[in-house]
Order: structure tokens, then C-alpha cells, then sequence
């Protein structure tokens, strides 16, 4: 498991979430899907989720990118 996210039936009924946040990592895929605007999503997410540090968005793009891979 990625040391960025949380997993805890206290926090948002179990949703995965950014460690030490209520920010769901739904949200970030929610983000990157959206092509719709022109700015970069990532900076647009940190924006408006300033609980989330860079590094962890890092981690869990790192930690889903090596799952997808394993996956082929």
C-alpha cells in the first residue's frame, strides 16, 4: 500500500484518502479526467486542496502507475 493513503472506516466511511486529509484520492483521477480546461490539473488540485502536498500526489500517481503496470 502507498504510505500516501489512508484507509480508515472513521474517515469518510473508508474512502481512500490522502493521509492526514478528508480529500479522497477519487478526487485527483476526478481531476486528470477533466480535459476541459487548459490548466495543468494536478497544480489545479493542489490548489484547491492545499491539505494534499505535492509528494503525495507524487506517491500515488508513483503507487497506481506501478499497479496499472503490473496489471498488463
Amino acid at each position: 500500500m502507498c504510505n500516501s493513503i489512508q484507509i480508515d472506516p472513521e474517515i469518510m466511511g473508508g474512502t481512500p484518502v490522502f493521509k492526514g486529509t478528508r480529500v479522497p484520492i477519487s478526487t485527483l483521477f476526478d481531476y486528470l479526467s477533466d480535459l476541459s480546461t487548459n490548466d495543468d490539473p494536478v497544480v489545479e488540485f493542489l490548489e484547491q486542496f492545499p491539505t494534499v502536498k505535492a509528494d503525495q500526489v507524487a506517491s500515488v500517481l508513483d503507487y497506481y502507475s506501478a499497479k496499472a503496470k503490473q496489471a498488463v
